[in-house]
């Protein structure tokens, strides 16, 4: 403590805490009636040291304001420092909204009622952040902004009140644990509790003398930030309350404090906090010696909260508030100690781009010395390595063996020692399916020696570890511990070039080299704290005798690439996306390692990476790739197989490469056959985004303009949404009845259509059936109108739906026209256009048809190949077992968060729509965009659909088992039950 410091608040070493002032909501009404002139009610709010009511005008739900009714251990000149303060936040960051003093009934904004102070402050709406289980990072970095603008704005702030020593200021929390430990009374809880606080106290003072002072409100925390509520349903921080903690302390302080009730939440873990982290220095800059003190800083005010909680529950037992908090404190606690705290620090520069690059660890004698350098393989085992191609097991994951496999391999083909890469995440043979990321950033190598490999030390040093399988050199500037080797010394001095260790022959052993002294790392860590670790460690291949391999490139840069060279109109999923570089069945892999359930791709049926048509594709490319203008058999028998796939007269077929081509031909198909130019769309549907495809698209996710931008020749029907359209229940089927109105319209007005297109089952509504008997009169009518009807299968053909293999079969109803892709070709550009063979010769009037890769020998192949697997494994069944299964789940999940309006669809052709209100049915738009980047970081891809992107699109590859349905569910489960 500062040596004759003026003391005028809480003083933790010389007198007691006080509680509460023991004021009632009667007391409180009085005062806000008799000072205030308000007739109001009541209600108590939480706190630790002072006394909140939240005042409603009598009868009404109008809040006036809150009521503070001030400990008496503050005085009236802090108070008014309190005051200045809120008021100058207030006029230089307009931007935020803060709890400034109103003025009671003589103008005054301080009141004194039978020797208390009391203050009437504005009421901010919204609620606070503590009132969600988790934070994502939006709300953090919100946290971290409004933290900023108030320290930027208190910048210069002078006032006697700020001459105070507070047991929250971090300059004296050291003193604070030590004086309050004794509160705590669990033996081993203070033990921790002590070791942590000297160890963030030791390093904090390593840089106190370089830290900036200035006024800080000391307390922007999840419970003083108030959100305003966003049109699309987010939560946006943007005011501040309770000024009560404001002093002159350390600036990074305020920092500190809003990072550490981060980790109280739900679903957080200690780097949760850096998108508050960044968010505070790109407003007001971090000094090298405030990011070197705020991790410790962290540390030390969670210790703070602990004994400090401690003591108030000793002295205000009924304090409900206070006693709630304690749980919520200790796991701030663990999560700030879970961490070492150099690695944190170091995490923490890496994310703001201001670490130093580590420097190389040569060592003065090459570690192997016995010839084994001379025939070197680095295994690639990054997700993206071509080792895997063939590695992963049918049906299942990596085997538990593959690292071994690979080095055997490498072994034969002449290597004589074989070694992993330094820091480049890698895919393992864990469970593929986890809500939390894997350890698979190694910290080391790995080596395995044909032979048995002699290790001799790279320095003069000492041997400070040495155990059956383990052996630990720290030289002067460096240390390097080999784990599954057989020590060969028992010195405990040793000099460059001395063995050692050995390394026996096709065995794996581990090589670590980082400063001496530092921390001692996991060989694998999970690629959220990565940088971390690794700032604290050196790639071992220089300390071994081997040249340095390469770097691993952040994924920021490839974003930023794309964004210089691929049209942004191109949009990509996720606020921060991975980068995905491999799949496998229905599973998806990024190269920070992380393997993601995915739920969207429907154009994978087969699931990712199918072998079969993996080898279906080299074969045929290494034989012959053309046109259909060839004579080849490929293009004949697909064509064969596709027709015999659909009901008479479906016979005859145009291969494409995509759906949007394959639904454009549909409708030039239908305008020549009939000699006619109008078409019949229903609306919210997407079909393409050729000319033709985009015009009869009415989806405005897609296209905000939709509706209002169509050409004469297109005219939409209303959408049969039976879930929030405007016929529902039993009287969903005039939804028909007012379509084939408008057909007859339309023949009336002499603009008989050519068509009618729309999807069998509705795709952008998020798998909706449409109205039993819908499409058998609507196709009628423009039948009988001299059109043709045309169903539109990209999306949900091809077995999706489990009980039928086409969308139409469920409206028992057969099209003139079918249109085709995306399942077609597992991935690849294959699309088909099926119909009867007079429609089909009707198009000879506008000329020939050619598509350059539609029908080519590849293409055929592959379709080929994808009806062969669909059938061979029962995917269709499969698609009826899991989706039942699945679907049913969903709708027990709808039964316990109101938020989930309904379960769309059948099979694996599934939506889940999000509603905040399941009476007016308003979307919740924000909140399941919000929910989709909360599943990602569980584990699971999953995006929005629909019009209002409020229906989470499920349809995943048809492949997809149980075990995955459930971790979707429980995932989901997970979300909504800790907010978002």
């Amino acid at each position: 403590m500062t040596a004759g410091r003026r003391t005028v608040g809480f003083n933790f070493l010389d007198q007691p805490a006080l509680p509460a002032p023991q004021v009632s909501e009667a007391e409180a009404r009085r005062i806000v009636s008799s000072y205030y002139g308000i007739d109001g009610a009541a209600v108590s709010l939480g706190s630790q040291q002072d006394k909140n009511f939240l005042i409603h005008r009598s009868g009404t739900a109008d809040v006036v304001g809150v009521l503070k009714v001030a400990n008496p251990a503050f005085n009236g000149v802090e108070l008014a420092a309190q005051d200045a303060a809120a008021k100058l936040i207030a006029e230089a960051e307009p931007e935020l909204r803060i709890a400034v003093p109103l003025p009671n009934r003589d103008g005054a904004k301080l009141t004194t009622v039978d020797g208390l102070l009391v203050r009437l402050l504005r009421y901010l709406p919204g609620g606070t952040l503590i009132d969600a289980d988790y934070l994502g990072p939006a709300a953090v970095a919100g946290l971290g902004e409004v933290a900023a603008r108030v320290s930027r704005a208190l910048t210069g702030f002078a006032h006697d009140g700020l001459d105070r020593v507070l047991q929250w200021d971090l300059r004296y929390g050291a003193d604070v644990v030590a004086a309050l430990i004794g509160h705590v009374e669990d033996p081993a809880h203070r033990e921790r509790l002590l070791t942590a606080t000297g160890e963030a106290w030791e390093r904090i003072t390593r840089v106190a003398d370089d830290l900036p002072r200035q006024a800080v409100h000391l307390d922007i925390t999840d419970a003083n930030v108030v959100v305003s509520p966003a049109a699309d349903g987010t939560r946006r921080p943007d005011g501040v309350i309770d000024f009560g903690d404001l002093t002159d302390t350390w600036a990074v302080s305020e920092l500190a404090i809003a990072a550490s009730s981060v980790l109280g939440h739900t679903g957080t873990e200690p780097w949760s906090i850096l998108p508050a982290v960044r968010a505070f220095h790109a407003i007001r800059p971090l000094t090298a010696a405030e990011i070197d003190a705020l991790w410790p800083m962290v540390v030390l005010r969670t210790a703070v909260l602990i004994v400090s909680g401690a003591q108030q529950a000793e002295l205000d037992p009924d304090n409900a508030y206070v006693t709630e908090q304690s749980d919520g404190e200790w796991r701030m606690f663990e999560q700030a100690t879970g961490v070492p705290m150099d690695v944190m620090t170091a995490l923490i520069r890496a994310d703001l781009g201001v670490a130093a690059p580590p420097a190389e660890s040569e060592g003065a004698v090459p570690m192997i010395s016995d010839g084994a350098s001379d025939a070197v393989v680095t295994l690639d085992l990054s997700p993206s390595s071509d080792l895997y191609d063939f590695a992963f097991t049918p049906g299942g994951w990596l085997p538990p063996d593959v690292e071994d496999r690979f080095a055997r391999r490498a072994v034969a083909d002449g290597a004589a020692l074989v070694l992993t890469r330094f820091g480049e995440p890698r895919l393992g043979p864990a469970p593929a399916l986890s809500q939390r990321s894997a350890e698979v950033v190694p910290t080391g190598v790995r080596l395995w020696p044909a032979q048995p490999l002699t290790l001799v030390a790279p320095w003069d040093g000492e041997v400070i570890d040495s155990g059956a399988d383990t052996v630990t050199v720290r030289g002067d500037a460096y240390e390097v511990t080999l784990t599954g080797v057989r020590p060969v010394t028992g010195a405990t001095a040793v000099r460059a070039g001395d063995p050692v260790a050995g390394a026996d022959a096709a065995q794996w052993a581990d090589v670590a080299v980082r400063p001496a002294g530092a921390v001692t790392a996991p060989f694998l860590v999970r690629p959220e704290v990565a940088p971390g670790w690794l700032a604290r460690a050196r790639d071992p291949r220089p300390v071994l005798g081997l040249p340095p391999d390469i770097a691993v490139s952040p994924v920021a840069d490839l974003v930023e690439r794309r964004d210089r060279s691929f049209a942004p109109v191109q949009e990509f999923y996720y606020r921060e996306p991975p980068q995905i570089e491999r799949g496998w069945r229905h599973y998806l892999m990024s190269t920070a390692g992380r393997c993601y359930l995915d739920m969207v791709n429907n154009v994978t049926v087969l699931g990712h990476a199918h072998p079969r048509v993996a080898d279906t594709a080299a074969r045929q490319l290494r034989k012959l790739n053309t046109n259909s203008r060839f004579n080849y058999a490929a293009v004949v028998e697909y064509s064969e197989r596709l027709a015999a796939e659909l009901p008479d007269p479906l016979d005859t077929v145009f291969l494409v490469n995509s759906g949007s081509e394959a639904s454009d031909l549909a409708i030039r198909l239908a305008l020549a056959a009939t000699g006619r130019r109008d078409v019949v769309a229903m609306r919210e549907a997407y079909h393409g985004w050729t000319y033709g495809t985009d015009a009869v698209s009415t989806s405005t996710a897609d296209n905000p303009h939709a509706l209002a931008t169509r050409p004469d020749w297109v005219h939409t029907v209303e959408s049969p949404n039976s879930f929030r359209g405007k016929y529902r229940g039993p009287d969903v089927g005039r939804y028909a009845g007012e379509a084939v109105a408008q057909i007859e319209q339309l023949v009336a007005d002499g603009r008989a259509p050519a068509g009618f297109i729309c999807e069998s089952v509705y795709g952008n509504a998020g798998g909706m059936a449409l109205p039993d008997g819908y499409l058998r009169q609507v196709y009628a009518a423009v039948r009988g109108a001299g059109g043709l009807a045309i169903a539109d299968e990209v999306q949900v053909g091809y077995g999706r739906l489990g009980h039928w293999f086409w969308g139409f079969e469920q409206q028992d109803v057969v099209p003139d026209i079918v249109s085709m892709a995306k399942s077609t070709g597992n991935g690849y550009p294959l699309g088909a256009v099926i119909t009867s063979r007079a429609v089909a010769e009707a198009f000879r009037s506008q000329g020939y048809f050619f598509s350059s890769t539609g029908g080519s020998p590849l293409s055929c192949a592959i379709g080929l190949t994808v009806l062969d697997v669909l059938r061979e494994e029962d995917l269709q069944g499969n698609a009826v077992r899991v989706g039942g299964h699945l679907k049913a789940r969903l709708e027990a999940l709808a039964d316990k968060h109101s938020i989930i309006g309904t379960v769309h669809g059948v099979g694996l052709y599934l939506g889940v729509e999000m509603v905040r209100d399941r009476e007016r049915l308003e979307p919740a738009t924000g909140e399941t965009a919000a929910i989709c980047e909360r599943m990602l970081e569980l584990g699971v891809v999953i995006q929005p659909t629909g019009d209002h992107s409020n229906i989470l699109k499920t349809k995943p590859p048809l492949c997809i088992d149980i075990e995955s349905a459930d971790f979707y569910v429980d995932a989901l489960d997970r979300v909504l039950t800790e907010g978002w």
